[in-house]
């Protein structure tokens, strides 16, 4: 089988369930996102000081693959052949998260994107994670989509920023602050 169908070459695509939809559908939106944070996500999982989290960090693809299977599929379809997302997925972001935040210093400020380059490739998964989130929330409003999958994409979110924060911390590098310029009163 080739990998090249041509079946797309005039903007088109199909959800599993063989209807066809515009490439720009709202749908293909949100599930391209998933799959774009996925592989922000195995970014994540290749650098050196998330040795130790490789395991985690795979497992948080596979549900993002779960999810992007949800997102693909027709609404009857996701209840018969495809894999589940549980409410155990959310706790382990949620238990991960409580563990990170009582290794590192509490947050006193707005923390600004960066301090190397671990933490960057991160701080741009959160951001794909919320955009990911939207384009569901967005998806949703017209059509089922099962809450859970929100209720994911916003754990991970926070999830990605407490991460940032424990590569910051385990890289020993500065957490940039925003120091917001305020300018006197005219």
């Amino acid at each position: 089988m080739k990998i090249y169908t041509k079946t797309g070459d005039k903007g088109m695509t199909s959800l599993i369930g063989g209807t066809r939809l515009s490439k720009a559908h709202v749908r293909i939106e949100a599930y391209g996102t998933v799959d774009e944070l996925n592989s922000y996500i195995g970014l994540l999982r290749d650098q050196p000081v998330n040795e130790t989290r490789r395991d985690q960090l795979k497992e948080i693809q596979d549900r993002l693959f779960t999810i992007g299977s949800h997102l693909a599929s027709e609404p009857e379809q996701t209840k018969r052949i495809l894999p589940d997302l549980e409410e155990s997925d959310i706790s382990l972001l949620e238990t991960e998260m409580d563990l990170i935040e009582a290794k590192i210093p509490p947050l006193r400020a707005f923390v600004l994107p960066g301090g190397h380059q671990s933490v960057s490739f991160g701080h741009v998964a959160r951001t794909v994670c919320r955009r990911a989130e939207r384009a569901v929330i967005h998806l949703q409003q017209n059509e089922e989509v099962e809450n859970i999958v929100v209720r994911y994409l916003n754990r991970l979110s926070d999830y990605l920023f407490m991460l940032c924060r424990a590569m910051t911390y385990e890289l020993n590098v500065e957490e940039v602050t925003w120091k917001p310029r305020v300018s006197p009163k005219k």
